[in-house]
């Protein structure tokens, strides 16, 4: 299982949805870390805690954008797992943005 920590492994602070809204934008996370992880890992935690401004236009970019390069939503809930201590309601509106993408 390979852990993805992203206030560590990306930013404390990511924001915005596209590229050229700065360095760490949900597609830079998606496309850059994300995706390389799906494709070369049967399991992946996702580790929210420790960052700060997970803003709905980056978790549905990350996580709807899955959708909509290919990913299915069953592959992906028997893939990814999620830990969100410091916000758990984090978890529940990626599953919603899997679901309503799918």
């Amino acid at each position: 299982m390979k852990t993805i920590k992203i206030s560590k492994d990306f930013s404390p602070f990511p924001a915005g949805r596209f590229r050229i809204d700065g360095k760490y934008s949900a597609e830079a996370f998606r496309d850059d870390i994300l995706i390389p992880a799906i494709e070369n890992n049967d399991v992946i935690c996702i580790d929210f805690n420790g960052g700060f401004g997970y803003a709905s236009n980056f978790l549905e970019e990350v996580f709807g954008g899955l959708i909509r390069s290919g990913y299915t939503k069953e592959k992906l809930l028997k893939q990814l797992q999620f830990i969100s201590k410091d916000d758990p309601s984090l978890i529940s509106e990626v599953l919603s943005y899997l679901e309503i993408n799918s």
